[in-house]
């Protein structure tokens, strides 16, 4: 149940225009009412005291495979809902469960259960939608992709896939394979945002598929081509397109590790925090302690080592995914990138509900929006996590 009022004071607010001091913010229900820096008296209303800590949009990570040892691939219902909550005690708000490669019918079933799991999800991140990661990527960048099942976009798959149901709101692909633009198009009068991943195209195919619809990088430098040369020629890689495309938006996974210091700080010297998402992009080890781990299902997914905070392919050669949680995230940017808090909270919220289309409800504290809410110091450790009016972590 929602209190019919909720008041939270004593807070530094964070605000599209910048930080409120010692504000207050009112919600109704699962909506905010009121944003102010005046002293506000509401009757019979439950109140929080942030203490002086700052109050924050929920996080909104929209790339997240799993957490809490669940994956959103195991085939059971529960691995949805215990991945949410898990998450939910990091900040985050509203997430994107996202699928491996795989084979079709396994695809289906996770749609089938995010659908099951989205009505019992009370207590935890809300579900905004699937991401598909795959199966239609280039075989040269697969990364920890299982290549048993990597292949070109088959229309009479997808087609099937985004016919019977279709809580799918991303699909990652590599633009450069026979039938990828094609497949953009058709994804696109879905409703689904094609997204450019896994890949080795060059500037020439990597503007055309922009064109076309792929106007997202997933996991931006993970798995994808720069400069190359072929006969002796330079090309430009989709690293470069992205910076060279304005309106290209990516994501990165500010976990340290993934994208060290510089790197961090070169996307955001280049895109700026309004094209740029932080996402997670969570294995099932996020949230559990160092050792070995399993990437994707437990039935068919890849073994992995999980050590100096990052999951590995057994051999070392490869990152095989991360175990990083969204308020992490948030204080990397600050701390190795020396980004401003403001625009690190940014990447958090309202640039990924711009880039899922939530930004009429989510990603930002502002009168009639979702009262989807983060409390936290200085250090950005989670105080409290508020969803929809309802506080479903406080620690």
């Amino acid at each position: 149940m929602h209190p019919a009022k909720l008041k939270i004071f004593n807070g530094k607010i964070i605000t599209p225009g910048g930080i409120i001091r010692n504000g207050t913010l009112i919600i109704s229900g699962d909506a905010i009412e009121l944003v102010t820096g005046a002293p506000v008296e509401i009757p019979g209303a439950v109140e929080i005291d942030a203490g002086g800590k700052y109050i924050s949009p929920g996080f909104i990570d929209m790339h997240v495979h799993g957490g809490a040892g669940h994956d959103f691939m195991d085939g059971n219902r529960n691995a949805f809902l215990e991945v949410s909550r898990m998450h939910a005690r990091h900040g985050t708000t509203a997430m994107t469960p996202t699928t491996l490669t795989c084979e079709k019918r396994d695809i289906l079933q996770s749609l089938h259960l995010y659908e099951e799991a989205s009505k019992e999800n009370l207590w935890g991140s809300q579900f905004i939608g699937m991401h598909l990661e795959g199966p239609y990527l280039a075989m040269s960048q697969r990364g920890a992709q299982d290549a048993r099942y990597i292949r070109d976009p088959d229309p009479k798959e997808y087609r099937e896939i985004l016919e019977r149901q279709n809580p799918v709101k991303r699909w990652s692909a590599a633009p450069e394979l026979r039938g990828a633009l094609e497949f953009g198009d058709y994804i696109q009068s879905k409703g689904v945002m094609p997204a450019i991943a896994h890949t080795d195209a060059i500037y020439e195919e990597v503007s055309e598929a922009f064109k076309r619809g792929y106007r997202h990088a997933t996991h931006f430098y993970s798995a994808m081509s720069g400069v190359t040369r072929r006969n002796g020629y330079r090309y430009a890689g989709v690293i470069e397109s992205a910076y060279l495309i304005d309106d290209m938006t990516v994501e990165i996974i500010a976990d340290g590790v993934h994208l060290p210091a510089p790197l961090l700080k070169l996307v955001y010297k280049l895109k700026g925090a309004e094209k740029t998402a932080l996402v997670t992009d969570a294995m099932r080890a996020a949230g559990m302690p160092p050792g070995e781990s399993i990437l994707g299902s437990l039935k068919s997914g890849i073994k992995v080592v999980v050590e100096d905070n990052v999951a590995k392919l057994p051999d070392r050669s490869s990152f095989a995914g991360s175990v990083a949680t969204a308020d992490r995230l948030v204080r990397n940017m600050i701390n190795l990138a020396e980004v401003p808090l403001v625009d690190a909270v940014r990447m958090m919220t309202a640039t990924p509900a711009s880039i899922m289309g939530l930004s009429e409800t989510k990603g930002s504290l502002k009168t009639g929006m979702d009262a989807d809410i983060v409390i936290f110091d200085e250090d950005i450790r989670i105080d409290k996590t508020i969803i929809k009016g309802r506080v479903v972590y406080a620690r």
